[in-house]
């Protein structure tokens, strides 16, 4: 049986995707439904026949062997052809129908009620009345069958996740250009940042002074000196940009990377929340708020990468 292995691929999957075919064997025909949405793990739901011994694991082996994420469903419909089947009347079951609908009838009327006539199309539609008979079938032969139909199902379902996560990548690589600007920009206005602030701790400094002539002018230049570290942002900027680097290589790796690219997306937002609130400037806290935003936007699409 051909296999559309997995193996390591040079891009990210998403996990959106869906798959149908038809296909038949004997006097069996069946259609496939396969469709996949995100997931923290692989979590497969399978509705086909219980009656095929072996298909259901034998599915789940094979999607198991072939994805790593994703809440993936599988719906196989296997009907009957038609001019294979027979139906016979059970005269029995029959009899016992009508009997009774004769006693109901006669009770009703004893009671002064009248009751809505029944057809033939009610009576033989009650269990029992009607032998469907059935072929029965090679479950053996069917299932080889039906997991050997289930291949080029796969494959489109897998060409689909490859797709829209060429997209995808598109996308992420995107908004890590955009952070990677943002995190330029933000560096590019620490001189700036640097003079407002010793600006304003001088000035802060000159009042306190004047408000107690006794205060230790050395004292209080230490205190705003280590408030100024505590305003640094540049371990937060380095940070970012070697967030972008790790995120880059991720997307360059290829799938399954979706977790560890969630686990960045947290730590960019870490340090924009950081950013944000060390920033005592204007300009750089309009950076970080717009950071963040990106940084949003971005994982929820990791959301959708396996």
């Amino acid at each position: 049986m051909h296999k559309f292995s997995r193996g390591p691929m040079p891009m990210i999957n998403s996990m959106t995707a869906f798959a149908t075919r038809q296909g038949g064997h004997a006097a069996r025909g069946w259609s496939w439904d396969l469709r996949g949405v995100n997931g923290k793990g692989l979590d497969l739901r399978l509705r086909v026949p219980d009656w095929i011994e072996g298909l259901e694991a034998g599915l789940r082996a094979r999607l198991s062997e072939a994805l790593g994420r994703g809440n993936v469903t599988v719906t196989l419909r296997v009907q009957n052809a038609s001019e294979t089947s027979s139906v016979g009347l059970q005269s029995d079951a029959l009899d016992a129908v009508l009997d009774a609908l004769t006693e109901v009838e006669a009770r009703a009327m004893a009671r002064g009620l009248t009751l809505a006539p029944a057809n033939a199309a009610d009576v033989l539609a009650l269990r029992g009345v009607l032998d469907v008979a059935l072929p029965d079938p090679d479950t053996a032969a069917l299932g080889r069958a039906i997991l050997a139909d289930f291949e080029p199902v796969l494959e489109g379902f897998i060409a689909m996740r490859a797709s829209e996560g060429a997209v995808l990548g598109d996308v992420l690589g995107g908004h890590l250009d955009e952070i990677s600007r943002l995190t330029d920009a933000a560096a590019n206005l620490l001189d700036v940042r640097q003079e407002d602030i010793a600006r304003q701790h001088r000035a802060a400094l000159a009042r306190v002074i004047d408000a107690a002539g006794d205060a230790d002018p050395a004292r209080i230049a230490q205190e705003l000196a280590l408030l100024a570290i505590k305003l640094d942002v540049t371990e937060e900027i380095d940070r970012l940009r070697a967030h972008v680097t790790a995120a880059r290589a991720l997307l360059a790796q290829g799938s399954p990377v979706g977790r560890k690219l969630d686990f960045l997306a947290q730590e960019f937002n870490r340090e924009a929340n950081t950013l944000c609130s060390k920033a005592q400037h204007a300009g750089l806290t309009e950076i970080g708020l717009t950071l963040k935003t990106v940084i949003e936007r971005m994982r929820e699409q990791v959301q959708n990468v396996e």
